[in-house]
């Protein structure tokens, strides 16, 4: 798949002019967006998404674009995942609704250039070592053992990251908000506000996600641009996903199971994918390993919207139960 600078250069573009879009129109006067705004413009990005799934599978072929759905499922199933963290930063920081939404898309833009950074450094790796799906594998098995113990819930705590610490300890804070503005002059001196810290809060806290998230799927394909556009597009509806899914959030409860269990899939994949061009000479010699199973990307496709699916419909069916036995 050889994808033209010009076409990157497009793509970017279009991605930033969506943030522009969506500060002006949406952002840039603080409000609390209605059920009915956040549907429709989460319905906007997912279709929005779908469309150039379609078009990317019609000029790149069926193969390209099964890659990119199951990494847009799995990207857009870990972002809701990160939406439990993003309500902990918003409690913590006592931020007003209102301004809510300029704090998601500022951070989410920071998210958003982090991780590309992060696609590019994987992307070199890849090229330059075929055992890193080795280590990428183990990781995500690792992560998804790890998060079947782990609990989302209002009682989990967030911890602040080096790098706001940093910032709140070296730079002269306000204690409190003034409007919507990251920057203040007091008695002749400049301060920042709580909404610059939650903004680097929600922004640099999304990289821990990308640890994740971006080995994920380099475990469904092995095209930079992919992982980028899946990337993109489901980080760009985050913000409206945020004031939709609301107190759905809570009811998920089995979601951590769902993403568990993809993570290990993914990274049973990616150490199979490592056995296939093995070059190790401690494993089989330094050759290949033919007794490896090759999981086809249809499958994985449909084994990552099949535990969405049941994740999801466990998890409503867990909390109606619970609702039903408290009523009684």
């Amino acid at each position: 798949m050889g994808v033209p600078t010009w076409v990157w250069a497009v793509t970017i573009l279009g991605v930033i002019a969506m943030f522009v879009f969506d500060f002006y129109a949406h952002v840039r006067t603080p409000h609390e967006p209605t059920f009915r705004e956040s549907a429709l413009w989460s319905s906007f990005y997912i279709g929005l998404a779908l469309v150039f799934g379609v078009g990317l599978t019609l000029v790149w072929g069926t193969a390209h674009g099964a890659e990119y759905f199951a990494g847009y499922l799995t990207e857009k199933s870990l972002s809701v995942d990160n939406l439990f963290v993003f309500l902990l930063i918003m409690t913590k920081f006592a931020v007003p609704r209102i301004y809510q939404q300029k704090v998601l898309l500022v951070g989410i833009g920071i998210a958003l250039v982090l991780r590309g950074f992060f696609i590019w450094i994987g992307a070199a790796a890849i090229e330059q070592f075929s055992w890193i799906f080795y280590f990428f594998g183990a990781f995500l098995i690792y992560t998804a053992v790890k998060l079947l113990g782990e609990k989302h819930d209002e009682a989990s705590e967030f911890h602040e990251n080096r790098l706001l610490r940093f910032v709140e300890r070296v730079v002269p804070t306000t204690p409190e908000y003034h409007g919507d503005r990251l920057t203040v002059v007091l008695q002749g001196r400049r301060f920042i506000t709580p909404m610059l810290i939650v903004m680097i809060a929600i922004g640099t806290t999304d990289v821990l996600f990308a640890l994740d998230s971006i080995p994920a799927i380099y475990g469904l394909t092995k095209e930079p641009y992919i992982v980028f556009t899946a990337n993109a597009f489901a980080l760009l509806g985050l913000r409206q996903l945020y004031f939709l899914l609301g107190g759905l959030l809570r009811r998920l409860v089995y979601l951590s199971y769902g993403l568990a269990i993809i993570l290990g899939f993914i990274g049973a994949k990616l150490v199979f994918e490592a056995l296939h061009v093995n070059e190790l000479p401690f494993i089989n010699g330094g050759e290949p390993v033919p007794w490896a199973p090759e999981i086809p990307i249809w499958f994985s496709l449909t084994f990552i919207l099949g535990t969405i699916a049941v994740t999801t419909i466990l998890s409503l069916r867990k909390t109606r139960q619970d609702a039903s036995a408290a009523g009684e």
